[in-house]
């Protein structure tokens, strides 16, 4: 990439953010699923940040296991210490790792994007679990735990149930959304919480997130074979149930669900709507009044038109520049050229690039509870 490289410094030329590296990564036989997915997340800062002083609180690497997040602290140390500012990396002990670890992206086929982000968070989460239960029952290295940064809260023991871990990925991107059902007959409400570390929205056509959000919250009534059954009337009855966001996560992580089973077909097809995905979203369909203000940071587009074959690209915001990462290839972008990822008003269209994983960050720092 050393012509694009340089181009790249070119164009950003005395603005080219001080510390800052821009870097490609090889393709090793579609595994563009993966470097589009690391690329949005290495530009996710929060996370990078405390991904690197995880590494560098654990030096320990070479006696440790290898598992997929001493790969990943690897990989984005070995672009932040990089002597040049652009350039091409291989990620390739971390590729080889995940297909050692899940047979599912084992093989030369086009894999889905969404699955490996959702398989790697929560084998991230697993991973910093076990370390930390491991800590506490060898009570020499429980220090070296607790130095590990935002790192592991121990879990207190509350009668007999435990407290669920809450490590740095957690911190980032898991939000709470809280399912509750009224029954139609005692008017009682039911609240149930769950946790959630991305969002999965069904989408039509010519729409945005804002409504799609918003179709995500509706309420749906419980009639005929689907009644809820109240505890407080004993008994089957008709009721209403919707889904709010009890608390909004500092990373907001979005899937559009554009590949959708047709039952004629007896497969996926690939939905090419135009969502309108806006720089700036304001969650209103809270549980607290106030809307949570987040700004777009990276964009994983998916280019094709079906689901079994294509390519990924990812548009990521850095210093307030936009750039356009397509595997081993960084250029600059402008912002407006992000609306040309919002899909196609019409079914047949030439334009296959449609945004597939938002990534919007919390900027009400105030507003964090």
């Amino acid at each position: 990439m050393g012509a694009a490289g340089s181009k790249l410094e070119k164009a950003l030329g005395d603005q080219f953010p001080e510390g800052e590296r821009y870097f490609g990564l090889e393709n090793f036989g579609n595994t563009c699923y993966c470097n589009s997915v690391l690329q949005a997340l290495y530009f996710c800062v929060p996370f990078r940040e405390q991904l690197l002083e995880y590494y560098s609180s654990n030096k320990s690497f070479a006696d440790a296991e290898e598992n997929l997040l001493t790969c990943l602290a690897d990989l984005f140390t070995q672009i932040t210490s990089q002597k040049k500012k652009t350039g091409v990396i291989a990620p390739k002990r971390f590729v080889q790792r995940l297909k050692k670890q899940n047979e599912i992206f084992r093989s030369y086929m086009h894999q889905d994007a969404h699955e490996f982000l959702n398989y790697l968070l929560n084998e991230l989460v697993d991973i910093l679990e076990k370390e930390s239960r491991a800590a506490k029952s060898d009570p020499e290295s429980c220090s070296s735990s607790e130095q590990i940064p935002n790192g592991i809260k121990t879990s207190h023991m509350n009668g007999h149930v435990r407290e669920p871990l809450i490590t740095w990925v957690h911190k980032n991107f898991q939000g709470i959304l809280t399912n509750e059902t009224r029954c139609l007959r005692c008017e009682t409400v039911t609240a149930r919480d769950e946790t959630f570390l991305d969002l999965s929205l069904d989408i039509e056509q010519n729409t945005s997130i804002t409504s799609c959000l918003k179709n995500f919250s509706s309420t749906e009534t419980l009639n005929a074979e689907d009644k809820f059954f109240c505890d407080k009337c004993c008994s089957l009855q008709e009721a209403q149930k919707r889904m709010k966001i009890k608390k909004p996560p500092q990373i907001l992580v979005i899937h559009l669900k554009r590949f959708k089973y047709i039952e004629q077909l007896g497969r996926y097809k690939k939905l090419s709507y135009r969502v309108v995905f806006p720089l700036e979203l304001k969650l209103s369909n809270t549980v607290e009044d106030t809307d949570a203000e987040y700004s777009l940071f990276a964009v994983v587009v998916h280019v094709g038109s079906g689901p079994n074959h294509g390519h990924y690209v990812s548009l990521v915001k850095s210093h307030n520049h936009w750039l356009f990462f397509d595997d081993e290839n960084v250029e600059m972008i402008d912002e407006s050229a992000v609306q040309t990822f919002f899909g196609s008003a019409q079914e047949y269209s030439s334009n296959t690039d449609h945004g597939y994983i938002l990534f919007y960050e919390r900027v009400d720092v105030g507003n964090t509870s």
